[in-house]
């Protein structure tokens, strides 16, 4: 849509030949001879620029400057006089005019001005636009959830973010644990500044260490150049760092000082550097227990979990199950680009009663495959896999022989049922679980859990080589 200009002049030549001169440049033009209506016409309608003459019987230009400037501040206005003096310049931009053009001026400098001017509002709409998006996409609003439970989370969160003290978000994989760490850097007084993740379960330690803190050129084979890393990166915003149970004792003694001093050293460097950084970390460990086993750090875990936050499986959120169906049906029917479909009592009732071990990812990504292949107006139990229908994961707790098991058993039953559920693929398994494959395997070790469709490994599926 061309920008719209509105020019206000008491000599009709000049209105002819800037309606002429601008509607050739592809702009919107009205003209007006009196400034009182040209007043009237801002109060009720909207335009992106107003070029108005200073030296007007009527109203001067800069009478209408003040007037207009005083019901709608943001409006675009541009002087023009045959007077040309420092000191109406300086007065009509002390008004609020965004520029200045003197009697007689050539065309292609006129031009040139408003370009300049329609150009900046545009970007300037665009940032806001983007603004709205943004907040909309991370906001509190986009974890979807009525339940009692979500509530309470919700509210903390907000609270939580207004500070700048580190963040712990604890929770089962799946229950959308970055989307609480996007809302809150989005609500906190850093959200003009950038939000920085990494999944700490996806890279081995030596490429975490020189991801997270940068390394100097020549610091190891391959270290062509100087790099600077996600700390830094994050300098005045948020560093959301998931999975931050798998880190291992060495890394994380850099975390501590980073939180304890903000200092950081890149690896093969000798002068620490300083960072603004605020600290969310997540994760789905254990962490006392893993403090207690020797493989988490004391000092760490109390410094991480100033704040923390817990995030409840989906199995416990008691009617979310069915807004978020409806929810993701509506998504995926509209990112899919097919008709509008519901779901069946009978359907509903289905992913209602199902335990949801893989929480809101599971879902979603349940909810996805079924308006995928389904082929009518609404989903129905067919459309969802067999394997939702089978038995929950209590076997493994049950050998335990304990009336309530620790986490690591309930972590152990779960990690074996999805093995059972994925036939052995373990680079399936870890996606369901939202955990690195290494870090499946390290898990495997852990708690002694063979291939549950056979005592031994499938043939043809090795571990994965290299440090873990």
């Amino acid at each position: 849509m061309p920008a719209r200009i509105l020019v206000i002049d008491d000599e009709e030549s000049m209105c002819d030949f800037m309606e002429i001169m601008l509607a050739k440049e592809g702009y919107q033009v009205e003209t007006v001879d009196s400034p009182r209506v040209g007043v009237s016409m801002l109060k009720e309608r909207n335009f992106d620029l107003v070029i108005a003459d200073l030296n007007m019987p009527e109203m001067s230009g800069i009478e209408v400057l003040t007037e207009v400037k005083s019901f709608k501040k943001e409006q675009d206005l541009v002087v023009m006089t045959a007077y040309a003096s420092v000191d109406t310049a300086i007065e009509a931009m002390k008004r609020g005019a965004v520029d200045y053009i003197t009697k007689p001026f050539k065309v292609d400098e006129i031009k040139l001005v408003i370009e300049k001017i329609i150009n900046r509002r545009k970007l300037q709409v665009e940032n806001v636009n983007l603004k709205k998006q943004l907040q909309g996409h991370n906001s509190f609003d986009n974890f979807i959830g009525a339940s009692e439970a979500v509530q309470k989370l919700k509210k903390l969160a907000l609270r939580v973010a207004s500070s700048d003290s580190t963040v712990l978000i604890r929770g089962e994989s799946g229950t959308g644990k970055d989307l609480i760490a996007r809302a809150i850097h989005h609500h906190s007084p850093r959200c003009g500044g950038p939000f920085i993740t990494i999944n700490c379960a996806a890279l081995p330690e030596s490429l975490l260490e020189s991801e997270l803190f940068g390394h100097k050129k020549g610091a190891f084979t391959g270290a062509i150049k100087d790099k600077e890393g996600l700390f830094k990166a994050a300098d005045g915003g948020t560093f959301f760092l998931d999975e931050v149970g798998n880190t291992s004792l060495a890394i994380q003694v850099k975390l501590l000082r980073v939180l304890e001093d903000k200092i950081i050293t890149p690896v093969g460097g000798t002068r620490p550097m300083e960072v603004d950084v605020r600290l969310i970390a997540a994760t789905n460990a254990d962490l006392e227990e893993e403090v207690k086993a020797g493989r988490f750090r004391a000092d760490l875990f109390y410094r991480l979990n100033v704040l923390p936050l817990h995030i409840p499986p989906l199995r416990e959120r008691q009617g979310d199950t069915r807004l978020l169906a409806e929810c993701f049906v509506d998504k995926y029917c509209g990112k899919l680009k097919t008709a509008a479909k519901s779901i069946s009592d009978d359907a509903m009732a289905f992913l209602t009663k199902y335990h949801w071990p893989g929480n809101v990812r599971e879902l979603e990504n349940t909810i996805e495959r079924a308006v995928l292949l389904n082929r009518a107006d609404a989903l129905e139990v067919a459309d969802f896999p067999e394997k939702l229908q089978g038995p929950a994961p209590v076997s493994v707790v049950q050998e335990n022989d304990q009336a309530t098991p620790t986490l690591q058993h309930i972590e152990k039953a779960y990690i074996h049922y999805i093995l059972s559920q994925t036939d052995g693929k373990k680079a399936t398994a870890a996606r369901i679980l939202g955990i690195d494959t290494s870090t499946l395997y390290r898990k495997l070790e852990r708690y002694d859990l063979k291939d549950p469709a056979s005592p031994k490994s499938p043939k043809g599926e090795s571990r994965p080589r290299g440090k873990q």
